[in-house]
This record gives C-alpha cells, sequence and structure tokens, in this order.
C-alpha cells in the first residue's frame, strides 16, 4: 500500500466510486440511444398513418390540403433516415418535441405524469423488500418444514403475474370488502392495491434469492462467534448476518426498478391511475411516436440512474468490492 493510500483512504474510495459512476453513465448514454433508435424504428412499423394521428384520426376528417401541410410541418415526407437523424439531432438539445394526441409539449406530459409512476415503483420497492424482509429473517434456517413452506410461497410469488393479482386485490379488497377504492390516484388509500400487485411477485423473485444467501451466511464463523458471545438469534440475524446476505437481492434492485416501471404500465390501466405506464399505453395506440419515445426515454434514464445508485449502495454494503472497482 502507498503512503497516500494510507493517509488518504476516504479520497481513494471515493474516487473509485467516481470512477464506477462515470463508467455506469457512459453505457448508459448507450442504453438511452438504443432505447430511442428501437422505439423510433418499431413505431414506423406499426400499421397507420401517424399523420392522421396528429390531426385527430379518421372521425376529424381532415381535408387533403390538411394532411399534406401536416406531413409538411412535422418533417414526415423526408425519408425515414433524414427523419430518424433529425429526430437524434433534437434529441441532442432536450428538446422531446410536442405530443401528437395530446398538443402538449412531451417534457410537460412527462412532468405531470411521472411522480405518480415513481411514487408507486419506489413504493412497490419497499413493500417488496418488508416482505422479503420479514419472510426470510423469520424463517431462514428454522425448522425445516417452516423453511420448506416459506421456499414454497416465494416461488408461489414469483410466478404471479402483475395483472392477476392486481385483478384478484381488485375483487377482494375494493369490490369485495371495500377497504381501498378501486380506482384514482389521490392519497396514500389508493396507491395500496397497485402497490401489491407489484410488489407480490418481485418479493417472491428478491426473497427466493435472499434466503439462499441468508442460510449460507448463518453457517458462517463469525456468525457462530456472534453466537457465542450471547447474542440473541434475532441480534445475530438483523446485526451480523442480514448485512451480508442481502447483497445479491440490493444488486437485483437496479433490475427490479425497470421491471416495476414495466409493470405499471398494466397495473396503472387496471386500477385507472394516472402515469407514464397508463400515457405510455395510450400513446402506441395513437402512434404518437414524440410521446411515446419521451416516456421510453424517461423510463430507461431512471433505470440507469437507479442501477448506478444501486451500484454505489452495493459498494457501500460490502466495502471489500471497493478494491475491485475499476
Amino acid at each position: 500500500m502507498s503512503q497516500l493510500e494510507a493517509v488518504n483512504p476516504q479520497r481513494k474510495r471515493w474516487a473509485q466510486w467516481g470512477r464506477r459512476a462515470v463508467w455506469r453513465l457512459s453505457g448508459g448514454v448507450l442504453v438511452l440511444w438504443a432505447v430511442a433508435t428501437l422505439t423510433f424504428f418499431a413505431l414506423r412499423l406499426i400499421p397507420g398513418d401517424p399523420v392522421l394521428a396528429i390531426l385527430g384520426g379518421q372521425s376529424a376528417n381532415p381535408t387533403p390540403e390538411t394532411i399534406a401541410q401536416a406531413t409538411r410541418e412535422y418533417g414526415l415526407d423526408k425519408p425515414l433516415a433524414v427523419q430518424y437523424v433529425m429526430y437524434l439531432g433534437r434529441l441532442v438539445q432536450g428538446d422531446l418535441g410536442v405530443s401528437y394526441s395530446q398538443h402538449l409539449p412531451v417534457t410537460q406530459v412527462l412532468a405531470q405524469q411521472s411522480w405518480a409512476t415513481l411514487q408507486l415503483t419506489f413504493a412497490s420497492l419497499l413493500l417488496a423488500w418488508l416482505l422479503v424482509l420479514l419472510l426470510t429473517v423469520l424463517t431462514a434456517g428454522r425448522l425445516r418444514w417452516v423453511s420448506s413452506l416459506a421456499s414454497l410461497a416465494e416461488t408461489v410469488c414469483a410466478a404471479l403475474p402483475h395483472f392477476w393479482v392486481g385483478i384478484l386485490l381488485l375483487a377482494v379488497f375494493a369490490f369485495g370488502l371495500r377497504w381501498f377504492p378501486p380506482a384514482g390516484s389521490d392519497g396514500w388509500r389508493t396507491l395500496v392495491l397497485p402497490s401489491l400487485a407489484l410488489a407480490i411477485p418481485l418479493a417472491g423473485f428478491i426473497a427466493q434469492v435472499t434466503r439462499e444467501s441468508l442460510e449460507f451466511t448463518l453457517e458462517q464463523p463469525f456468525v457462530l462467534t456472534a453466537r457465542t458471545r450471547g447474542l440473541s438469534e434475532t441480534a445475530v440475524r438483523f446485526k451480523h448476518a442480514l448485512r451480508h446476505a442481502v447483497l445479491p437481492g440490493i444488486s437485483l434492485s437496479g433490475w427490479a426498478i425497470g421491471a416495476l416501471i414495466s409493470g405499471a404500465v398494466v397495473i396503472e390501466v387496471i386500477f385507472s391511475r394516472k402515469g407514464l405506464g397508463r400515457q405510455l399505453y395510450q400513446a402506441v395506440q395513437a402512434q404518437d411516436l414524440p410521446l411515446t419515445i419521451g416516456i421510453s426515454l424517461a423510463v430507461a434514464a431512471v433505470y440507469v440512474l437507479a442501477n448506478i445508485v444501486v451500484d454505489l449502495l452495493y459498494l457501500w454494503v460490502d466495502p471489500r468490492q471497493q478494491g475491485k472497482t475499476a
């Protein structure tokens, strides 16, 4: 170890974190470019005329002159390659365009709808982790039948589709027991059922990984040493074993945020919630190219940032990884 490293290890740690963040951001830029490109060309393959979507659909009965004017105004008369280059140029300048269907700047639509989806996503992630910790810490390494039963519950939950869980929760707790409202986006009560619909399958998946890691950790020498010092089993699990056992689950949390936002497309439609998921569903139906790409880029950006945060959190929880930072 050099003298500089010995004198200032904290500075070295921040430098390592900075290099890791820059590397991840560089990869994130490529992800955003790929998302914009794939979405642009995929929407062009959908049958239908985007000009009609701009003018209000077939029911608006636009004249040929109006169609021609709109085609020129939005650059849709140019070759597809030229349209693609022009759109990338606007994206680089931060111009996401104007929504065809809502006739509003895409940035304004994103500002209006993003918070509802982020609220649902992070509430679901928090709830999923609460379920994971409750299930794994209380049952891992216990009696064989208890652990097996909990493992079976995790497998079943992980296999459940979001839309099926959402419909079941609506039928039981909204229409049956009437404990929660079936739709809406106002107040915490409207958030409970959608969050559960997203959290339950995710909790089952993360719990499977966390259980295996926790059972392995409970057999390690440092855990046995903690028990010999007279610590209670609860203290051993929460203070010593859990920090190491959650590492695989933390590494999956970045992916989980992307999966939750994807699942929000269905859940927001089922529960009639406002948000990016519902807007994306409507934008694809209307062939609203600027809004679809704008939402896709916003979701990809959240996914990239979440993975960077999770990566740095992993380094903080497990300092042994810092020496492996590129």
